[in-house]
């Protein structure tokens, strides 16, 4: 998780509470884009699914997530980013 940014950057470069994208690149395999936005939804404690997209890869191994929720602090940001690293299938995060 070393491209994770620092809370100090977050807290200069965002107004919480704000929306905040998340990428991530995955295997396409066990559903890894429904994981990935349940465990968005789920640290959030939101009630539905953040607004996301999903584009698969060409050859269709992989496939590519954005999730823009909103959130209130840049402390949320961070955790959302240590349990996003947690899920299995997980290439590639920004």
């Amino acid at each position: 998780m070393d491209r994770v940014p620092p809370i100090e950057l977050l807290e200069s470069t965002h107004h919480f509470p704000c929306p905040y994208m998340f990428k991530a690149i995955g295997k396409v395999e066990n559903g890894f884009a429904a994981r990935l936005v349940a465990a968005v939804r789920e640290e959030l404690a939101a009630e539905v699914d953040p607004p996301f997209r999903v584009r698969e890869a060409v050859g269709g191994r992989h496939v590519a997530v954005s999730i823009e929720p909103v959130v209130q602090t840049a402390q949320q940001v961070l955790n959302v980013y240590q349990r996003i690293s947690k899920i299995t299938g997980l290439v590639f995060v920004l």
